[in-house]
């Protein structure tokens, strides 16, 4: 049973998870090229991710999805779409259903991706919706592997330079890891047993004390509207009961 968060202290405890097998970068058509797809139709289930430059300022100009990562159990294939593009093969490799892709945030690489050429996505899984479904609330991909792997994945390449001429061998291995992680992840869960999330539980922190801190307020309102209309009904007594008395003493000095 995994936790619903797993804290920052908890994860800086962990052992670095880091993409055990062979990264191979593919920038061009040719036989490595090949050789990638024809891996990658093998495997059933693949990890997904991809990889922008950072904007850092209004003006600057953004390019879109620069690196797209694919990975099996030995092998992870960098594809750098800037240069390469993205070929019929490779998208038909997308648009396979019979083929496993998962990710975080899966849709919105998916996105970047057709911004590129558009093809039609099948088989991907975002880690993002089912997690709950095991008791996770935590969305990142650093907290979900810390989570349900044990293992402390670096962000430290995030905000690097992804269009450069040259990935360095940090950036490789951290995109490589990525995706990789996410298909270590999902293989994860299917053996374990589901425990999904409370309607109560799914709320983050944050929204949780929001929506106390309000029905709070409300209860505050209904308990001051119920003083209110207790107050106004005594005032009405006591008019009442003054007019009886009023008139009672009318009716004696009359009679005297």
């Amino acid at each position: 049973m995994f936790k619903i968060s797993i804290a920052p202290e908890d994860i800086d405890q962990l052992p670095l998870g880091v993409f055990p097998g062979e990264i191979i970068v593919i920038d061009k058509p040719g036989l490595e090229y090949e050789k990638a797809l024809f891996y990658l139709h093998r495997q059933k289930i693949l990890g997904f991710d991809t990889e922008s430059r950072p904007v850092f300022s209004p003006g600057q100009r953004n390019n879109g999805v620069a690196l797209l990562q694919l990975s099996g159990p030995k092998r992870a294939y960098l594809f750098r779409v800037q240069t390469l593009g993205m070929r019929r093969s490779l998208c038909a490799l997308l648009a396979n259903e019979k083929i496993i892709k998962v990710g975080a945030a899966a849709l919105d690489d998916v996105r970047g991706l057709q911004r590129i050429h558009g093809f039609k996505a099948a088989g991907f899984v975002d880690l993002q919706k089912i997690a709950w479904e095991w008791g996770i609330r935590d969305k990142s991909v650093k907290k979900l592997a810390a989570n349900i792997l044990g293992k402390r994945i670096s962000k430290a390449q995030q905000l690097s330079n992804w269009e450069a001429q040259t990935l360095t061998e940090a950036q490789c291995k951290y995109a490589a890891t990525d995706a990789w992680v996410c298909r270590e992840m999902y293989l994860k869960l299917l053996e374990s047993e589901r425990h999904p999330l409370s309607a109560e539980e799914l709320l983050p922190p944050a929204d949780k004390l929001a929506r106390e801190q309000s029905e709070a307020r409300k209860e505050a309102a209904r308990q001051k509207q119920e003083e209110e209309r207790r107050a106004a009904r005594a005032r009405r007594r006591n008019r009442k009961k003054k007019k009886s008395s009023n008139d009672k003493a009318d009716t004696e000095k009359g009679q005297g």
